[in-house]
């Protein structure tokens, strides 16, 4: 079978979500730091649009592993657009996006001794 380039999809309409590739922040952080940037998306994020619930599913997918991620945005209806999470929509069309630094850890994650 060749592929038709529309392989993002399945049959029932939803992506198959897969963590971001990978990825460095402008400069070398901590985990402390990198969890102190995180805190602060989710507590704001619900102030730019959309559901407060979706933002809490969001949250709850993006520190779950990917199998249980899967679940979590299919249950509470997320359309994603980007297989990463990083844009993704409610049944009403409201936007969500998610930066990186919510879903994976950067290349340049310095390590604490």
């Amino acid at each position: 079978m060749g592929c038709t380039g529309s392989s993002l999809a399945k049959t029932d309409g939803t992506k198959k979500i897969r963590k971001p590739k990978p990825w460095k922040h402008s400069e070398p952080i901590t985990r402390d730091q990198l969890m102190q940037m995180r805190d602060e998306f989710w507590d704001t994020a619900p102030h730019y649009g959309g559901r407060k619930e979706i933002w809490d599913a969001l949250r709850a997918a993006a520190e779950a592993e990917l199998a249980l991620a899967q679940a979590i945005v299919d249950s509470a209806g997320v359309i994603v657009q980007n297989a990463d999470l990083t844009i993704c929509y409610d049944e009403r069309g409201a936007k969500y996006e998610l930066p990186k630094y919510v879903l994976s850890e950067p290349s340049n994650l310095v390590r604490e001794k």
